[in-house]
């Protein structure tokens, strides 16, 4: 048997599980770096993935605890998808993807990990960016610590918000 080293996952393994919608708890705490808030809109915050899929899978998430879009008022749409773009903006800043999956999963049956409270996944790609190993070993390689994603994007869209619009 082949072994992966990853010891960053004893911290999901052994740490304090949430009680109650983690996207809900995250923003109360005030402690952006350590929940990886990397913005907070008016209505809506953008948040670094725990599990990314890539290096700088960020989610935009809606402050209000809501399972759907239409459950959102005209003004939370709005700033959620302010979100996606500033996110978006970013991550091409940060990372020059090629493309991007952006997407929802709503409910069970859609693949959804936190059903109750809506998020919206942005995920960069690159051509190639699959490799043998989900192909073969079902494991994906992140090659960049959390930490260091969450202080590139976090730079990156704070200078994006400190410019003046056109």
């Amino acid at each position: 048997m082949k072994q992966l080293w990853a010891p960053w996952r004893l911290e999901y393994i052994k740490g304090p599980k949430v009680e109650g919608c983690i996207f809900c708890e995250m923003p109360s705490r005030g402690q952006d770096e350590k929940t990886r808030i990397v913005h907070r809109g008016k209505r809506s915050y953008l948040v670094l993935n725990a599990f990314p899929y890539n290096s700088g899978h960020l989610m935009a998430v809606p402050f209000r605890h809501v399972a759907f879009p239409h459950e959102l008022d005209d003004a939370e749409l709005v700033d959620l998808h302010r979100m996606v773009d500033l996110a978006m903006k970013a991550l091409q800043e940060v990372y020059a993807p090629e493309g991007f999956n952006i997407g929802m999963n709503l409910g069970r049956a859609a693949g959804a990990g936190i059903e109750d409270h809506l998020h919206i996944h942005i995920v960069p790609r690159w051509a190639g960016d699959t490799n043998f190993m989900p192909v073969l070993a079902d494991v994906k390689v992140i090659p960049e610590f959390l930490d260091t994603t969450y202080a590139r994007l976090k730079e990156a869209v704070a200078k994006l918000e400190n410019k003046p619009s056109k």
